[in-house]
């Protein structure tokens, strides 16, 4: 068990623990509790905008939809766990129901936690915290049309796809989880999940103090602006961190990769249809712009994919260009084909500056 994951338990522990025997802070502000046999769901229909729904240490099969604004979800740390709905034939019945509708549920989607505003009314300040969500054919925890999300203490395993995920989300902060095992991505941030379009500010989303192991990719920041990954332990995936720009405009970028240790993401995943296979990859920038990688501690990661290296500059797939990023003060070794790699021949260069570091492609840029 690592460091990590003892003060995120020892934390856990402590807060909840108060939880249980405090009085609700304010007369207005009400706490609701949910035991184990108990339907959280419910609890969540019946709160009030600023209300805690507190679950209790317990494995509950269901899926939950939050659109209550300022609502907390809290649950007792790793020992709360949703898991998806036993598939009986009578669960089965009562999923499909007698009309099919048009827009599925969070657990027809797969999901295990979904946080849902409206297209013009984002459901603001919701808090997501100190529970697991694991083995959900899509997503752990998926946040669409949300405004200062906060998602702590949570851990998201064994998903099919995304350990934690949002789109047209703005302020969000994700700090102190674990994200392992998941499909794609642990952590996946983007401007719309289906529709092609240019990037959008996220009003300073942040991404801090995660653990993020065995995924496909560690973090994934899609199209997005204005945001910062800093301070995260990645490790163990097939690509640590990877912010992804394409043909549409804006791009991305105004963003901030700083001060994480990412370490030997070497599984390989395969190829998909707009992306070559992967592996060995630490940080990749590709079709991205004024960004700033700093600060970093990227060791070991090695592999011959096109994306392979320690911090990777790359010329998106679909041929838009990676400009005027900035990579400087990162501390690399034992990254292979190289420690810095830039295949970018943009006329708006990209900075390699004050990097420890022993082997670059093209040479001299360490």
């Amino acid at each position: 068990m690592t460091k990590r994951h003892i003060a995120y338990l020892a934390c856990s522990a402590a807060l909840c623990g108060s939880l249980l025997g405090a009085a609700p802070a304010t007369s207005s502000h009400g706490v609701l509790t949910v035991h184990p046999g108990e339907s959280i769901q419910k609890a969540v229909d019946a709160a009030e905008p600023g209300d805690t729904v507190l679950v209790l240490a317990g494995t509950y099969h269901e899926s939950v939809k939050v659109t209550t604004p300022g609502l907390t979800l809290r649950g007792m740390g790793p020992d709360t766990v949703l898991q998806p709905v036993k598939k009986s034939k009578k669960a089965m019945k009562a999923m499909s129901g007698t009309k099919k509708t048009a827009v599925k549920s969070c657990a027809e989607m797969g999901n295990g936690i979904c946080v849902v505003g409206a297209k013009k009314q984002p459901v603001e300040d919701v808090t997501i915290a100190h529970l697991t969500v694991t083995g959900f054919s899509r997503t752990g925890v998926m946040a669409v049309g949300t405004a200062n999300l906060n998602v702590h203490g949570v851990a998201a395993v064994k998903n099919g796809q995304w350990g934690l995920a949002e789109e047209r989300a703005v302020h969000s902060v994700y700090r102190n989880n674990v994200a392992r095992n998941n499909g794609d991505a642990g952590i996946f941030l983007a401007n719309s999940v289906t529709a092609e379009k240019g990037a959008v500010d996220t009003f300073g989303t942040v991404v801090e103090h995660n653990l993020l192991e065995n995924n496909r990719i560690g973090v994934t920041v899609r199209r997005l602006r204005n945001l910062t990954v800093s301070d995260n332990s990645v490790t163990g995936n097939c690509a640590g961190v990877f912010v992804v720009g394409d043909e549409n405009k804006p791009k991305a970028g105004n963003l901030t990769v700083a001060d994480n240790q990412v370490v030997k993401n070497n599984k390989y995943c395969k190829k998909t249809a707009r992306l070559s296979f992967l592996q060995g990859s630490g940080i990749v920038l590709t079709g991205a712009e004024n960004t700033l990688v700093t600060g970093n501690t990227v060791t070991g990661n090695s592999g011959k994919s096109p994306l392979s290296g320690g911090v990777v500059v790359f010329k998106s797939f679909v041929g838009v260009t990676s400009d005027k990023n900035q990579v400087t003060r990162n501390k690399l070794s034992g990254n292979s084909p190289a420690d810095l790699v830039n295949q970018e021949a943009s006329k708006h260069g990209n900075a390699f500056k004050d990097n420890t570091c022993k082997k670059s492609k093209p040479a001299g840029l360490c």
